[in-house]
C-alpha cells in the first residue's frame, strides 16, 4: 500500500476524533518511530509503498488511537525538555507545565536576577553547571522521573534523590535514569506514611503530586482519565491537599534550614495551597502561573 494512502486512512478513521493538525502529528510520529521515516518522506517520494510488514504497527498504532489511547503510550516514550523518556501506564505523560516548574529550580539554583517569559521556560535550560556546592534534592512522587532526571541532567554536582509508592513506577524511572546516563538514588516510600523518616535532609523538594479532585473528572479527557494511573491523578474532594500536607509535614523534618521546597498544584486550588504554607511558618511564598496562564507553580522556603 502507498504510505500516502495509509495517511489518508489515519484521517479517515481519526477525523472525528482529533484536529487534522492532531492527526497529521500522530501519522508522521509513527512513521519516524516504526520506519525511521523523516517527516518530509512524501513531498519527496510520494509514491512510497510499505510492505504489509511495514504496514501492520502503523495500522495497529491506529486502532489504539481510536481507542483515544495516549500516542506516547502506543510508542512508548515522551519528550521532557532536553530528554527522550520511556513511559508506561504506571507512570504520567510529561507535561509542559512541568518543565517549567524544573525550569523555576534551574533558574533559581542560578542565582538569576530575571526570570525569562513563560513560553521560554517551557523550552529552554540553563545549561551553566551549579559549581559552589553540592546540593541534596528529593522529587517526591517521580513517576517517569521526569522531574529528577532533568534536574540531574543540569545539575551534575547535585545529589538527587527520587521516591515513589509505585514499584512499577519506579522501575520506568530507573531505567529513564540509565538511559539518559545519569545518577539517581531511588526510594520506595509512601509519602502518605506518618511514621516515615529518612536518614536524609534536603537543600530542595520537590513535588508533583495528586492533586485532581474526584469532582474535576468531567472535565478530564477520555485519554488522560482511562489510561493514565488514577492513582497518580486523583485526590478526594474532601481533602485535596492531601499530600501537600503530608510533603510540608515530611519537610518540617527533612528540609534544611532556609531550603526549598516546589510544587506543581491544582490551578483551582492556588490560594489555598499558599495559605497551607502561610499557616506553617514558611516563608517568602510564590505562587507562579503557567504558560497558560494558570495558578500551576508554588514555592516556599523554610524558615
Amino acid at each position: 500500500m502507498l504510505l500516502k494512502e495509509i495517511k489518508d486512512i489515519f484521517h479517515k478513521e481519526l477525523g472525528a476524533i482529533y484536529p487534522k493538525e492532531e492527526v497529521d502529528s500522530f501519522f508522521y510520529a509513527c512513521i519516524e518511530h516504526y520506519l525511521k521515516l523523516v517527516r518530509f518522506i512524501l513531498a519527496i517520494q510520494p509514491g512510497i509503498t510499505l510492505t504489509k510488514e511495514e504496514e501492520q504497527p502503523l495500522f495497529e498504532a491506529l486502532s489504539e488511537l481510536k481507542q483515544e489511547k495516549p500516542l506516547q503510550y502506543i510508542l512508548g516514550t515522551a519528550h521532557f525538555m532536553d530528554l527522550e523518556l520511556q513511559v508506561d501506564e504506571n507512570v504520567l505523560i510529561p507535561r509542559p507545565e512541568t518543565e517549567e516548574l524544573v525550569q523555576w529550580i534551574l533558574e533559581d539554583c542560578q542565582k538569576e536576577e530575571q526570570f525569562k517569559s513563560d513560553a521560554e521556560r517551557s523550552r529552554s535550560v540553563i545549561s551553566t553547571p551549579l559549581n559552589d556546592r553540592s546540593l541534596q534534592i528529593l522529587d517526591i512522587g517521580t513517576g517517569s522521573g521526569c522531574i529528577a532526571i532533568a534536574l540531574a541532567k543540569h545539575l551534575p554536582n547535585a545529589k538527587v534523590y527520587a521516591l515513589d509508592v509505585s514499584q512499577g513506577a519506579l522501575t520506568v524511572a530507573k531505567k529513564n535514569a540509565e538511559s539518559n546516563k545519569v545518577d539517581i538514588t531511588f526510594l520506595k516510600h509512601d509519602i502518605l506514611d506518618p511514621e516515615l523518616v529518612l536518614e536524609l535532609d534536603f537543600d530542595i523538594i520537590v513535588s508533583n503530586p495528586p492533586y485532581v479532585r474526584e469532582l474535576e473528572k468531567e472535565k478530564i479527557k477520555r485519554n488522560v482519565k482511562d489510561f493514565e494511573p488514577a492513582t497518580a491523578l486523583f485526590v478526594s474532594d474532601e481533602d485535596p491537599l492531601l499530600f501537600y500536607k503530608a510533603i510540608m509535614d515530611f519537610s518540617k523534618k527533612h528540609l534544611k534550614e532556609n531550603g526549598r521546597l516546589y510544587f506543581e498544584i491544582n490551578q483551582y486550588l492556588g490560594k489555598e495551597t499558599e495559605a497551607l504554607f502561610k499557616a506553617h511558618n514558611f516563608s517568602e511564598i510564590e505562587l507562579r502561573k503557567d504558560i497558560f496562564g494558570n495558578d500551576r507553580m508554588l514555592k516556599a522556603i523554610k524558615k
